[in-house]
């Protein structure tokens, strides 16, 4: 990949392809595109056609996607797996009709078994059902990434799939209904302890810039409350966080994705079914896991962030919601073997993704 090359960045504003593009600005990559869903709807094969005619990209990171927690996987199923398989064949189609040369496409290690062995390699896919609360993201993501690999094989493009772990930092959703754990959790801790603190301003602060659905930032106190506590179990001396707790997960900061994709982009090709970085040849059918290798209990998640958020409440746990699958660590080895290792760990990141929190 050279400096000059024109590579769009699908999904530029999001959680990862901001990090990414804000990397390769970095690193002097100086022909960025990008387009916001307003500038060019993805599911609209038409208009994805014509921005590939106009642009002619050399190199395309798939990083859009339609994401969410468990609670939005369960109930938009439908949603979930016709957006992402419409956006996945636009824009993989669009990218083999225009001759790109190089394409990275971001999936999800959803896209292994529920029960798959532990830590989960990249052989263990297909061996067994998925977790059926992310069926239909999964399933959309093992099209997408398979159909690279199908591209690779019938027409020798270089086209290679990265399948991250659980992934946060900076520009994350903080939606209390929509987004994944991690920023709804420090999202939740946050509000507990402005409600704890009495600290009204903050909380009318946080409403008001990330509004949540039926409350009114602008509303009485009393009134506030009570939504936070009867539709989100947030209260002054105590919350109550989905599932068990007791589930197993491992995260990466986003801006450590970034740093594995550009360096996937820069020094990693498709081969074949395999993996090469100069001397070094990886088995993978064209994709790798990226994550630490490193696992947290829930429960274990929430104390960290509300050591770091401050918080001293009680944190509950409701069993009867869904734990999704119980484990799901990544074995990164592969990636470890092309030269490419993690920097920041959870209790870090933590700490800066709520001081970013905090600062927008």
């Amino acid at each position: 990949m050279e400096k000059n090359d024109k590579i769009y960045v699908a999904g530029h504003r999001g959680l990862v392809g901001s990090a990414i593009w804000s990397l390769l600005s970095q690193k002097g990559y100086n022909n960025l595109i990008g387009r916001t869903h307003n500038e060019l709807d993805l599911m609209d094969p038409v208009a994805v056609r014509r921005f590939f005619d106009s642009e002619r990209p050399e190199v395309v990171v798939l990083a859009a996607a339609l994401v969410g927690g468990i609670m939005a996987n369960s109930t938009r199923p439908a949603d979930f797996i016709f957006q992402n398989l419409q956006i996945q064949q636009n824009v993989i189609g669009e990218a083999y009709r225009h001759n790109v040369k190089k394409l990275l496409f971001l999936g999800s290690t959803c896209i292994y078994p529920r029960l798959a062995p532990q830590p989960m390699p990249e052989e263990s896919l297909l061996t067994s059902a998925l977790e059926t609360t992310n069926e239909a993201y999964a399933l959309a993501k093992i099209a997408g990434m398979k159909m690279c690999h199908a591209f690779n094989r019938q027409y020798g493009t270089n086209y290679i799939a990265v399948m991250p772990t659980n992934l946060y930092g900076p520009n994350d959703n903080f939606d209390l209904v929509g987004s994944h754990v991690l920023p709804a959790m420090i999202r939740k801790i946050h509000l507990a302890k402005c409600l704890m603190d009495n600290d009204e301003a903050a909380l009318r602060h946080d409403l008001r810039h990330r509004p949540v659905e039926g409350i009114n930032a602008d509303g009485d106190i009393s009134e506030i409350t009570y939504i936070l506590n009867s539709k989100y179990n947030i209260q002054k001396t105590s919350l109550t966080l989905w599932g068990t707790g007791t589930p197993l997960r491992e995260f990466l900061w986003s801006e450590d994705m970034a740093s594995a994709c550009v360096y996937m982009l820069e020094n990693v090709d498709a081969d074949g079914p395999d993996l090469v970085a100069g001397e070094v040849r990886v088995e993978s059918t064209n994709f790798v896991n990226v994550g630490t290798g490193i696992e947290h209990t829930i429960a274990d998640v929430a104390r960290m962030v509300a050591a770091a958020v401050g918080y001293r409440g009680e944190i509950h746990f409701d069993p009867s919601k869904p734990d999704g699958t119980p484990r799901k660590l990544t074995d990164p080895s592969r990636l470890h073997r092309l030269g490419w290792h993690h920097t920041v760990e959870l209790g870090e990141g933590i700490r800066q993704l709520y001081a970013w929190y905090l600062d927008k």
